[in-house]
């Protein structure tokens, strides 16, 4: 499987079709009804765990306490949020700011940094190659922080003046919390504290930021900001909009919508953890809806494993009772079906399983 270089129609800012004041979204953003927001049940009354990450530390007590309800959100939901965290609220702030000044800067200004398939690094405004594909109510800007041989400032965008200056302390004290993340999970599965960051390459290992903006649409209720998926990498540590509810995560056969906590990142368990751990900690699909009054903007930055790093369950998990239920396989070769296909349920899990290296 390659990507293509370029792709495959022309691209249309989601944005543009926002601000122009449509009353109708053209067809190519109108889902079939059976993964529509409305259709099956969503519910709001119930919230994913909310947790004290390091406020604990100096307490055996609580810092086991911790540990537990990090174990149990991982098996039971695949999502959860995260307050003391270690990364300065007023520098979350500043960062989600910085970047929906961008998303208002001239369209001229953002073609600058117009992405193509091949890295998606730049400015976007789809998911996957596939021609005449239904596409997604939102535009996103994808740069890479790690490895440091990926890191190009030339493609962060110099307007605002300040957000390369912002995006790089916020990305520095993101990364921190995201070594800090897989230690946690290492030590509830009752590995070493290190293993998992060793297995995602040590010092070396990926860090991306996707920044999504969903622009206000006049028919939420045909379409998605984001269609359900399973985020491929390791871990995702999710800034949300603070002020516009949109992330929906599955809840059995239904739909939870999260409500972020002040200042609080979400955190969910990503296909490349699902596999290591041999299905102890499962990723879970999400979703993102869009609304008619309000934009949104939110930060996902993914803590991935080295891309050239052969992942597979990791021996201490698999027993006579079970089994490795993965094969090795790369992270590069794992993450191409979703920038090839786009974001598609856990099939992406499914397909690569069934495919022989």
């Amino acid at each position: 499987m390659s990507v293509p270089s370029d792709w495959p129609e022309p691209i249309v800012r989601v944005q543009s079709l926002s601000d122009s004041g449509m009353d109708t979204i053209p067809e190519r953003y109108v889902k079939v009804p059976e993964v529509r927001p409305l259709f099956g049940s969503v519910s709001t009354d119930v919230n994913i765990p909310i947790i004290d990450l390091l406020g604990a530390v100096h307490d055996e007590s609580r810092h086991a306490t911790m540990l537990r309800n990090v174990s149990e959100a991982c098996r039971e939901w695949g999502f959860f949020q995260v307050v003391n965290h270690g990364v300065s609220p007023e520098l979350m702030d500043r960062a989600q700011q910085v970047w929906r000044d961008f998303f208002h800067k001239p369209m001229e200004v953002k073609h600058r940094y117009a992405n193509s398939p091949k890295t998606y690094e730049g400015y976007g405004s789809r998911l996957g190659v596939e021609k005449g594909a239904i596409l997604d109510w939102s535009d996103y800007y994808f740069l890479h922080y790690l490895p440091c041989n990926l890191r190009d400032l030339n493609k962060w965008p110099d307007l605002p003046n300040s957000l390369r200056e912002v995006i790089s302390e916020y990305s520095e004290q993101v990364v921190k919390l995201g070594g800090v993340l897989l230690k946690i999970l290492s030590i509830n599965l009752g590995l070493k504290e290190d293993f998992l960051q060793k297995a995602f390459g040590g010092d070396d290992v990926g860090a991306c930021l996707r920044v999504n903006f969903y622009p206000k649409c006049p028919q939420p209720d045909l379409t998605l900001g984001l269609s359900s998926h399973s985020d491929p990498g390791g871990i995702t540590i999710l800034l949300p909009d603070q002020h516009v509810p949109g992330l929906q995560v599955r809840r059995d056969d239904g739909w939870i919508t999260v409500k972020p906590a002040p200042h609080a990142f979400i955190v969910n368990i990503g296909d490349q953890i699902q596999i290591l751990s041999n299905a102890i900690y499962k990723s879970v699909e999400h979703r993102v809806i869009v609304n008619s009054h309000q934009e949104r903007v939110s930060l996902a930055y993914f803590y991935n494993p080295k891309s050239d790093l052969v992942i597979e369950p990791v021996n201490e998990l698999v027993t006579s009772d079970k089994s490795a239920l993965y094969p090795p396989m790369t992270f590069d070769e794992y993450r191409l079906y979703m920038r090839t296909k786009g974001p598609k349920g856990k099939s992406q899990l499914g397909e690569n399983l069934r495919s022989p290296r």
